[in-house]
């Protein structure tokens, strides 16, 4: 991942990219030069690309920040790997949380998927392929309200939300998937956004400020993969080069 990232760096900066690492703070699309404010400038702009992305949701439970990285994970490819033989939680219900959990089956020695509903919002195919692994159990109805721990995750303690009973269960590592918010707090009132957060483009990364694309998950609720963000990325850079030579 990183030595990837650091191969597009160094193709970009060669093409005459100049890579700034900063943080916007504020942008302001109600006319063009459109401004970009940041920590450390102020940057102005006849068109603008908008790669944001998408964070992951939070449970928000005492232990999970201190414990992400030593058990707590967001990713189950990214580490997977180091769970060879261990018992883990997955957090969730949906598509990803069973692909996720399935795909962990490879490493570890049990899956215990713990979902807060009575029934998977996972799609048939899927749900059916998770029920039929002998690795995965499931836990209905439960939430963690504390993941616990010396250094690395130890244990979790667990609730059920129909009974209100408690218990803690010893565990190797946790892995929560329960959805992603995209990073789109600058551009409220703005920019047109969906219910669900996610920027509204058309087919050629529009927004609806004609200058003003976007690419990757911060307008992609649907794929979320590397590959689909990469291709929308190229898709908007000729849209803004087209977009520029129109305004000569």
């Amino acid at each position: 991942g990183p030595d990837l990232v650091a191969v597009f760096q160094e193709q970009a900066e060669r093409f005459g990219a100049e890579i700034v690492f900063d943080s916007a703070t504020e942008v302001d699309l109600s006319e063009r030069p459109f401004k970009v404010i940041t920590y450390g400038s102020e940057y102005l702009a006849e068109s603008l690309i908008i790669a944001t992305g998408a964070s992951v949701r939070e449970l928000g439970v005492p232990g999970e920040t201190e414990l992400t990285g030593r058990g707590v994970s967001y990713c189950a490819t990214c580490d997977g790997h180091f769970f060879k033989e261990k018992d883990l939680i997955v957090i969730g219900g949906g598509d990803s949380a069973l692909k996720e959990g399935i795909f962990l089956t490879r490493f570890a020695k049990s899956v215990t998927i713990v979902h807060r509903r009575n029934e998977l919002r996972a799609g048939v195919y899927l749900a059916n392929k998770a029920k039929a692994n002998p690795k995965i159990k499931f836990i209905w109805d439960t939430v963690i309200t504390e993941i616990i721990g010396d250094g690395t995750v130890k244990s979790v303690r667990l609730k059920n939300l129909k009974t209100a009973e408690e218990n803690v269960q010893e565990i190797d590592g946790v892995f929560i998937f329960i959805g992603h918010d995209p990073n789109t707090g600058l551009f409220k009132d703005q920019l047109d956004i969906d219910q669900n957060g996610y920027l509204v483009l058309d087919q050629q990364m529009h927004t609806n400020i004609p200058g003003v694309f976007a690419a990757g998950e911060v307008g992609d609720p649907h794929f979320q993969q590397v590959i689909v963000s990469a291709g929308m990325g190229a898709a908007a850079a000729m849209e803004v080069v087209e977009f520029l030579e129109d305004q000569r």
